[in-house]
């Protein structure tokens, strides 16, 4: 979410988005708030500090990392007070363990996903403290079943070696695979909570996510182009994992509009354009309309198989815009139940 004031975001969610709230995070607020600093910080006995080339695993915990624990803990308290009676579905996000390793920095400078020890390590100390942390979140919202959403988006390039050296001239060696798909098993098999993949990038592995027992798998589809252009190649990939059950929280509602939508030769312009009213929201899942149509799948199995979330980026919009996305959602997600062969 955009902003600084999670206790005004609390209410948002929890207010636009009741039949699927979530514990919203606000990167705006600065280090500790950015995913990588936020997911550091469920990391048990492997403190971090950011340095200037990003955060790095240190011997003893410092003062950035208490900046990151306060953080969750205002988060918490916020919804703890906001959340009072609430009994449902509730999603809260962390980052996963293979973009953690992917952009936290050894002692050294280089990557953790370059040492196959140093990422069992993050993988049990990651699990270690989610667990806790969705005793924490069960505690203080009894009602709650928690759906626990783990960020990957940089999987796609430490599956293609596309991680980095310190000088920036080289690259990293990719994990095999298959040690990349028991990492991620053995925690949605222990963390004790359904677990949604989310990854913003054009290549999702969505084999992989599904193979490792994830529930769904979150996407920004706009990243794969105009629905009418998507490839049969793409369509099969990811109609072969749906047809197997996984589920798909679809990113379509953009969060931001376009840069070629606003002028910018006129800044008031710009900013009016940002805040415009969004198409209907029966218009906003056309594209995967499109894709049950073209696999041939029964359009009655949209409303139980698709949630529809925004695009990546939503910390990007104002706040006016990010309330009126969060109303597009749950409008174009009730346009599947209410009338599903539209």
């Amino acid at each position: 979410m955009p902003g600084t004031d999670v206790i005004e975001s609390v209410r948002t969610v929890l207010g636009e988005l009741p039949d699927l709230p979530h514990l919203p995070e606000l990167p705006n607020r600065g280090p500790g708030a950015d995913l990588i600093g936020r997911g550091a910080s469920f990391l048990v006995e492997l403190p971090v500090d950011l340095q200037p080339s990003g955060w790095r695993l240190v011997d003893r915990p410092g003062r950035d990392l208490r900046r990151a624990l306060d953080l969750m803990e205002r988060d918490l308290d916020a919804l703890t007070e906001h959340a009072e009676g609430y009994s449902g579905p509730l999603k809260v996000q962390a980052a996963g363990v293979w973009t953690l390793a992917a952009s936290l920095e050894l002692h050294n400078g280089v990557a953790a996903v370059s040492d196959p020890g140093a990422v069992r390590d993050l993988a049990e100390s990651l699990l270690d403290g989610l667990i806790a942390h969705l005793a924490d979140v069960r505690r203080r919202v009894p009602g709650a079943e928690l759906l626990l959403q783990l960020d990957e988006p940089t999987l796609p390039a430490v599956l293609a070696g596309r991680i980095k050296t310190p000088s920036g001239y080289g690259m990293l060696r990719r994990p095999e695979e298959s040690t990349v798909e028991s990492a991620l098993a053995t925690l949605v098999e222990k963390v004790g909570a359904p677990v949604v993949f989310h990854c913003c990038a054009a290549e999702v592995p969505w084999g992989l996510f599904r193979r490792s027992g994830a529930v769904a798998v979150s996407a920004d589809l706009t990243l794969l182009g105009p629905s009418d252009r998507w490839s049969a190649r793409t369509i099969d990939t990811i109609g072969e994992e749906l047809d197997a059950g996984l589920g798909l929280f679809a990113g379509m509602v953009p969060a931001v509009l376009p840069v070629a939508a606003v002028s910018t030769a006129d800044q008031r312009v710009a900013a009016r354009a940002r805040e415009r009213k969004l198409s209907d929201p029966a218009t906003s899942v056309v594209p995967v309309r499109t894709l049950w149509q073209r696999l041939g799948f029964d359009p009655a199995s949209l409303a139980s198989q698709v949630v529809v979330t925004p695009t990546c980026g939503l910390a990007g919009a104002t706040d006016d815009r990010a309330r009126a996305v969060l109303t597009q959602v749950r409008e174009a997600g009730r346009s599947l139940v209410k009338d599903p062969e539209a």
